[in-house]
């Protein structure tokens, strides 16, 4: 009560949306019950996949709208001719001489690319999908204050594109998304530029800093889990485990800077599987729900 009379206390949210390629549809789901509640937050802070879902929502704050043209790009042609890579075994379901076959050639390819250049997809490809979500949209068209993670390349410092840098938009968000190994570095003013989540797969940390006193941080963590059941099949699985490994425990140290902690069930996921969007969708909504009388409490209201 006191607080209310005196204009202290919580005015506001800083939203942290992490990085996890598929699984990342939850932050949709999450957006779709704040938005529910009428709670929309004050500044976004997104790496990775969360830098792409906060900018739609940033650009334009309705989330049905970024829900109808996720799923629909998710059903048109250009999704359909992504190859994203999978190196981790074969992973057909039609196991037929030929189906075999297609896929051992198709690793042969990969492999090939990977022992002989630094990525297997042309970035090319990335930044005309972030062309397709926001258009030639700037930061300057921004209804919500935006602040986008990115590592360059290769000195792995962290750098944070924000509306008071003269950086183009899409060209900030592909670099935030340019998984090393999967896309070449996007090149931002000479310089190159890979995947947030190497830094800051959570960014909690940097939500925080940017808040003020007022703001607290909701994070929403999408982030993996290495399944008990399933061991790698080869080096490459072997050391994707690892580096999985490592973001669980780097993760845990971000999730201290969190006042709200959303953390949707979708660790078992695959980074490349889009193919289960409303279920992935409805999973945030769910953990979103759960935190919600919490975010209340703190709002006051």
């Amino acid at each position: 009560m006191l607080e209310k009379l005196f204009g202290k206390g919580n005015t506001g949210f800083v939203l942290a949306l992490g990085g996890g390629g598929g699984r990342g549809l939850a932050h949709l789901g999450v957006l779709d019950v704040l938005e529910t509640h009428d709670l929309k937050p004050d500044v976004i802070v997104g790496s990775s996949i969360g830098s792409l879902f906060g900018a739609m929502y940033a650009l334009d704050p309705d989330v049905k709208s970024c829900i109808e043209r996720a799923k629909g790009f998710l059903e048109s042609d250009l999704f359909n001719r992504l190859d994203l890579p999978i190196l981790d075994g074969m992973e057909v379901e039609d196991r037929s001489w030929l189906s075999r076959l297609t896929a051992a050639a198709r690793q042969s390819i990969l492999f090939t690319r990977a022992a002989t250049g630094i990525a297997v997809v042309d970035v090319h490809v990335l930044i005309e999908i972030v062309h397709i979500f926001c258009q030639e949209q700037s930061f300057n068209d921004l209804k919500i204050p935006l602040h986008i993670l990115a590592v360059k390349f290769p000195s792995g410092e962290c750098r944070i594109f924000s509306p008071d840098v003269d950086v183009i938009l899409a060209h900030a968000i592909a670099a935030s998304m340019a998984i090393p190994g999967v896309f070449n570095p996007v090149v931002i003013h000479g310089e190159r530029f890979v995947d947030g989540s190497l830094a800051a797969e959570l960014p909690a940390k940097e939500a925080k800093m940017m808040a003020n006193p007022n703001q607290f941080v909701i994070a929403v963590n999408v982030g993996s889990r290495p399944s008990p059941d399933e061991e790698p099949k080869n080096v490459i699985g072997m050391l994707d485990w690892a580096t999985r490994i490592k973001s669980l425990y780097l993760r845990q140290y971000k999730k201290a800077y969190a006042d709200v902690l959303i953390e949707p069930l979708v660790g078992f996921t695959q980074w490349h599987d889009f193919s289960n969007p409303e279920e992935e969708i409805e999973k945030g909504r769910q953990a979103a729900l759960e935190q919600l009388p919490k975010i209340m409490k703190k709002l006051g209201r």
